[in-house]
């Protein structure tokens, strides 16, 4: 079984609560006795997790970072049972999918699964090739939604792309170029949003592959949004809608 690193309290105790079974073992830093460090040991001996304490560059030495916070996991590789066309099939209401095209940034990747979790988002699929993929720092910014939402890497995001329209799933690319605005764009049927690369946006042939291009209106002089963000506003005015269809 490969391993994975996880490190700082919310992405640890987030992990201890929804499968600790994965978690191999905990390393503390040995100097710290606060009360949040009190808490997650208290935690993981509930849960019959292996604890080690060591020192801060032991710590750094296994986490690769100095953003730890004092706390890091060795775990089980993420993974899901389903394949992405099994999972798909298997969900019976409108489904709604985010989709990265190229993001390399962990911190965007992680911040787009928080958003994805809250939106109620039923997979995300990702580009294998010039992305970023789940690593420890994606999983301190994701605050646990590395373990809630299903995550998908695909090698040809067209295929990929032609697959889900023939499963009637509407494609819904955001750019800022876009002259139609996700407030006038209607999300209660089964749909992908589409977010493109942090410099680049969508590559060409991702644009040719949408049903529609969206943007945010902006009333600033800044013409776009980080694509986190930009993600969260779309998949919630897509809630938005679901909600008051129910």
């Amino acid at each position: 079984m490969k391993e994975k690193i996880i490190f700082g309290f919310h992405a640890i105790n987030s992990k201890i609560i929804q499968n600790s079974s994965s978690i191999k073992t905990l390393y503390i830093d040995i100097s710290r006795n606060d009360n949040r460090m009190k808490n997650i040991i208290k935690n993981a001996k509930l849960a019959n997790i292996h604890i080690i304490s060591i020192n801060n560059k032991k710590l750094f030495h296994i986490a690769k970072t100095h953003n730890h916070q004092g706390v890091v996991a060795k775990i089980k590789e993420f993974s899901f049972k389903k394949n992405l066309y099994e999972l798909l099939d298997s969900i019976k209401e409108p489904l709604l999918l985010l989709i990265l095209d190229e993001i390399t940034d962990p911190h965007n990747l992680g911040a787009c699964l928080r958003v994805a979790d809250g939106a109620g988002v039923h997979a995300i699929i990702s580009t294998k090739n010039n992305s970023v993929g789940l690593n420890a720092t994606v999983a301190k910014v994701s605050s646990g939604a590395i373990e809630t939402i299903p995550f998908f890497t695909v090698t040809n995001l067209s295929n990929t792309l032609c697959k889900l329209k023939e499963r009637n799933i509407y494609l819904i690319g955001a750019s800022n170029k876009s002259k139609k605005s996700l407030y006038n764009t209607n999300f209660l049927d089964s749909s992908a949003i589409i977010m493109g690369s942090e410099k680049k946006g969508l590559r060409h042939l991702t644009k040719k592959n949408c049903d529609i291009l969206i943007n945010i209106p902006m009333s600033g002089l800044i013409e776009s949004l980080n694509v986190s963000v930009a993600a969260g506003i779309i998949l919630f005015e897509a809630r938005r809608q679901r909600i008051i269809n129910i």
